[in-house]
C-alpha cells in the first residue's frame, strides 16, 4: 500500500497537516492523555505511513500518559544503555543535557552525545525499533533543534548507477563502535554482552509500504566484504547525501511537542546549541519494538 492510500483515510478522521517537508506532519485536534478509539489509531496507522515524522503540539503527557499512548503501536522497548531508564516508568528513557546534580553541561562534557549525531534508534539491535516517541519536558529558550531525513527520500534521489553499487551490500551495526565514534563513555561488560553486532541491509524494505530506504548511520560499523577505506568512504558519502540542508527538517521543540518517528526510513539527531547550555534540555522517549530488516 502506497502513502497516498494510508493518507486519504487518515484525513478522514485526523487533522493532517504536512509541514515543510512531505514526509513530516502535524496531528492535531487529539489531546494524547485521553483513551483513543480504534478508529482514531488506525487512522494515526495510516498517517505514519504516509509521513514517517508526526508531530503532536501543545500535549501534557505524564510518564504514564506517554507509555500508554506508544503502546498504541507495539510492545515497548527498554534501552541497553541503563543510564535512560526511568525509576518508575522503564520504558521511559530520559534525553537530557544534565549532569548528575541536575546542572545543565556543555556539548563536549555530555556522557552519551551519539544523540548529536545521525542515527536511527537502535538500528545494532537483530530487531531494531520500529518507532521512537520524543516528548518535549524542558526546552530551552534557543536552540536544542532535533533534525530529521527521510531515508525514503535519500535511496529514491540516488542515481541509478548508486543505486545498483549498493543493493545487496551488508552493513554491520555495533553499539560498542557507535560509542566509540561518537566519543560516549566506554560501555560496560554487561552493556556489551547484551548489544553484540548485528548485519542488515543497507538498503532495507519497509515492511508496510514496500518502499525501498538506506539504512545507515552513526550506529553503523563498516560494509561486510569491502575494504575499509571504501566502506568508510560510501557510508560517508550516503549519510552526506542523505543529511542535505535542502532535504533536512528542523523541529524546533516547544514544552509539550511530541514527536514520533519512523525509525525504518528516518534518520535524526539533537543539534548542541540550546542557549551555550546554560538553560535544561530534557526530553522523555519511548521506543516501539520492530521486526528484523530485509
Amino acid at each position: 500500500m502506497m502513502p497516498d492510500a494510508p493518507l486519504a483515510a487518515a484525513t478522514a478522521i485526523l487533522g493532517v497537516k504536512p509541514l515543510t517537508h512531505a514526509f513530516v506532519a502535524e496531528i492535531t485536534g487529539l489531546d494524547l492523555t485521553r483513551p483513543l478509539a480504534s478508529e482514531t489509531v488506525a487512522a494515526l496507522e495510516r498517517a505514519f505511513l504516509a509521513h514517517p515524522v508526526l508531530v503532536f503540539r501543545d500535549q501534557k503527557l505524564a510518564r504514564a500518559d506517554q507509555v500508554r499512548f506508544s503502546r498504541y503501536f507495539g510492545d515497548l522497548d527498554v534501552s541497553v544503555n541503563r543510564q535512560y531508564h526511568g525509576d518508575d516508568f522503564p520504558e521511559i528513557h530520559t534525553v537530557s543535557n544534565l549532569d548528575a546534580d541536575g546542572r545543565p553541561l556543555p556539548f563536549e562534557k555530555l556522557a552519551n552525545p551519539g544523540n548529536y549525531l545521525w542515527h536511527t534508534d537502535g538500528s545494532y539491535q537483530k530487531r531494531p525499533p520500529r518507532a521512537s516517541l520524543l516528548y518535549g519536558v524542558e526546552i530551552p529558550k534557543a536552540g536544542g533543534v532535533t533534525s530529521f531525513a527521510s531515508l525514503h527520500d535519500a535511496h529514491e534521489s540516488l542515481d541509478a548507477a548508486q543505486r545498483e553499487r549498493i543493493a545487496g551490500l551488508k552493513l554491520v551495526h555495533s553499539w560498542v563502535q557507535s560509542r566509540l565514534n561518537s566519543g560516549s563513555r566506554p560501555p560496560t561488560e554487561e552493556e556489551i554482552r547484551n548489544s553484540p553486532p548485528v548485519t542488515h541491509p543497507l538498503v532495507r524494505t519497509h515492511p508496510e509500504t514496500g518502499r525501498k530506504a538506506l539504512y545507515m548511520g552513526i550506529h553503523g560499523s563498516h560494509i561486510e566484504d569491502m575494504a575499509s577505506e571504501e566502506s568508510t568512504a560510501l557510508l560517508a558519502m550516503l549519510v552526506e547525501h542523505a543529511t542535505r540542508e535542502e532535504v533536512v527538517y528542523n523541529h524546533h521543540w516547544r514544552a509539550g511537542d511530541l514527536v514520533m518517528t519512523d525509525n525504518r526510513c528516518v534518520l535524526h539527531r539533537g543539534a548542541p546549541d540550546y542557549g551555550g547550555a546554560a538553560e535544561p534540555r530534557i526530553l522523555h522517549r519511548t521506543v516501539v519494538s520492530g521486526d528484523a530488516p530485509f
